[in-house]
């Protein structure tokens, strides 16, 4: 399967789906984002097998085509694995992205100290948090891209639903 051409061509469909309502230097930094997470994420698979870099796109097309939100919202969508998961730092990303959107990225990244249900109901007061989480654990709780479902995918999808009604009520 060519990965490479799958990637670029959903990166594709998230640029094309807020072109016409952001501004030229917005598209701009939603790009830089997308490169920004492309490439920190370059090394790491999903348990499918697939190149990581899926799972942010995924989220953001469901920020940037069916939420319909703005730049800020679409950007952290494609960051808020990045300090998490890769070598990236909160320093590096704010010498290129507004405070707004490192709040939300800040908010999105979960520490292992903090037990997961109060990490989420911080989520919960930023409104671009809120909505890249609820995007994030909406893909995440689609049992079909698994190739076999067993105990602890259905465990994570419980955790996952509790967190939507935490993000929700």
């Amino acid at each position: 399967m060519d990965y490479e051409q799958i990637v670029s061509d959903l990166a594709q469909q998230v640029f094309d789906a807020i072109a016409p309502r952001v501004t030229p230097e917005d598209l701009e930094r939603v790009r830089q984002a997308y490169l920004l997470a492309k490439e920190a994420h370059a090394p790491q698979r999903r348990k499918s097998g697939e190149p990581y870099i899926l799972h942010p796109i995924a989220v953001a097309l469901i920020v940037a085509k069916e939420l319909q939100l703005d730049a800020n919202t679409i950007i952290t969508a494609f960051l808020h694995d990045v300090v998490e998961d890769t070598s990236v730092t909160f320093a590096e990303l704010e010498q290129l992205f507004p405070a707004q959107v490192m709040e939300a990225v800040r908010l999105l990244t979960h520490l292992e100290e903090t037990p997961y249900m109060d990490y989420v109901a911080q989520i919960k007061l930023n409104p671009i948090a809120r909505a890249v989480k609820l995007a994030d654990l909406r893909h995440n709780s689609d049992l079909s891209r698994l190739d076999a479902v067993d105990e602890k995918a259905l465990r994570r999808c419980e955790k996952y639903a509790e967190a939507i009604r935490l993000l929700t009520e």
